[in-house]
C-alpha cells in the first residue's frame, strides 16, 4: 500500500501532491508550486485563456470542415461548389453606398488615393467580410440540421459574490460578476453594453457588482465606498447609475448624487466619514486579485473570465453556449 501511494504521489495524482511541490530553497524557506501559482495566477489565468482560444478556434473549423462535407454529401456536390452556392454566391454584394463609407472612414490612411485608386481593394475587402458574416450563418443553420456538441470546455474560475449587490434571481442559470472601478472610462463604456445583455436575457441572468478601484484613480475607492453606503439604504442600483455616468466624482459631488437618488443624506455622510465599507472594497480587490483580475471591467460568466469593455456579441457568444450546455436555451 505504501509503495503504491509512494508512487501516487511522485505522479501528482493525490490531492495536493502537484501544489506541494517544492521549486526552489532558500535557506531554511521552502517555495513550493503552490506558492509560485498564487504569486503568478493573473499571469497563468491569461495564458490558460489564450490555449483554450487557440484551441477552441481550432475546433470550430474542424467542426465547421465536418458539416460542410456532411451536407456536401447530402446533396451530392463537393465541398467547393456546396461552399459556391452556400457562401459565395448569397453574399451580399458591395453597394456604392458601402463603398463609400470604408473610403470615408479610411481617408487618411489612404494618404491621398482617390476612391478610383483603391475601389477594386474596397471591394474585396468587402465581399470577404460579406462572405465571412454569411458563413457563419451558414454553419449555423447546419448545426440545428446535423446535432453538434462541443465537449471543449472554457477554464473557469471559482469566484464568490460575497457581499456584492446584487440583481436577478438566486436560481437564474448565469451568474454574471464584473469586478469594476467607478473612474475606469473602459468600465463606463461597459455598462450600455451590460445593459443590453440583462435585457435579452431577463431572468436568466443574475447580475453583481464588486469593486476594483485601481490604485491610480483617486477617486475610485471613495466613489466605490459611497456606493455601499447607498446599498445600505436599498438604493445601490440608482446610486451607482449616476455614479457611473458622472464625469466628477468629487466627494461633493458624490454627496450631491445621494441626496437626488433619495438617500437619507445624515445616513449616509456618517457612512461615508465612517469609512463602514472600507474592509468590503479592499476584501473585493483581494478576492478579484485571487481569480487572476489584473484590470477593469473583469467580468465572470458562470467563472468564464471576460476582459475590458467586450461587445454584446462576445457575451452573447459564451451565454448561448453556456445555455445550451445547461439544457436551458
Amino acid at each position: 500500500m505504501r509503495t503504491i501511494l509512494t508512487a501516487l504521489l511522485v505522479l501528482g495524482l493525490l490531492p495536493g501532491a502537484a501544489t506541494a511541490e517544492t521549486l526552489a530553497t532558500v535557506g531554511k524557506k521552502t517555495i513550493t508550486r503552490a506558492d509560485v501559482e498564487k504569486e503568478a495566477k493573473s499571469e497563468l489565468a491569461e495564458i490558460e485563456t489564450a490555449r483554450y482560444k487557440a484551441m477552441r478556434q481550432s475546433l470550430d473549423g474542424l467542426v465547421a470542415e465536418a458539416l460542410v462535407e456532411q451536407e456536401a454529401t447530402a446533396r451530392g456536390v463537393t465541398v467547393e461548389e456546396l461552399t459556391k452556392i452556400e457562401i459565395f454566391d448569397k453574399a451580399p454584394k458591395p453597394s456604392d453606398a458601402e463603398i463609400q463609407k470604408v473610403y470615408d472612414e479610411n481617408k487618411e490612411q489612404l494618404q491621398g488615393q482617390t476612391l478610383d485608386q483603391v475601389k477594386e481593394q474596397i471591394v474585396e475587402f468587402l465581399t470577404r467580410r460579406g462572405a465571412s458574416e454569411r458563413s457563419q450563418v451558414f454553419i449555423a443553420d447546419l448545426k440545428k440540421r446535423y446535432p453538434t456538441k462541443i465537449d471543449l470546455r472554457p477554464p473557469t474560475v471559482d469566484v464568490a459574490i460575497g457581499n456584492a449587490p446584487v440583481e436577478g434571481k438566486a436560481d437564474a442559470p448565469i451568474t454574471i460578476i464584473v469586478f469594476s472601478d467607478y473612474e475606469c472610462p473602459f468600465c463606463k463604456k461597459a455598462e450600455p453594453t451590460i445593459a443590453e445583455v440583462r435585457k435579452i436575457y431577463g431572468d436568466k441572468i443574475r447580475y453583481a457588482f464588486r469593486n476594483y478601484p485601481l490604485p491610480f484613480h483617486a477617486n475610485a475607492t471613495p466613489a466605490a465606498e459611497a456606493a455601499l453606503c447607498a446599498n445600505a439604504q436599498g438604493k445601490f442600483w440608482p446610486y451607482h447609475d449616476k455614479v457611473m455616468a458622472a464625469a466628477d466624482l468629487t466627494e461633493a459631488n458624490l454627496q450631491q448624487i445621494a441626496t437626488s437618488v433619495g438617500l437619507d443624506r445624515k445616513k449616509f455622510d456618517e457612512c461615508v466619514k465612517a469609512g463602514t465599507f472600507k474592509e468590503q472594497v479592499a476584501k473585493d480587490m483581494a478576492d478579484g486579485q485571487a481569480a487572476g483580475v489584473s484590470g477593469t471591467p473583469a467580468f465572470f460568466i458562470n467563472g468564464q473570465m471576460l476582459d475590458g469593455a467586450q461587445p454584446v456579441e462576445r457575451f452573447k457568444e459564451i451565454i448561448d453556449e453556456e445555455l445550451a450546455n445547461l439544457g436551458k436555451s
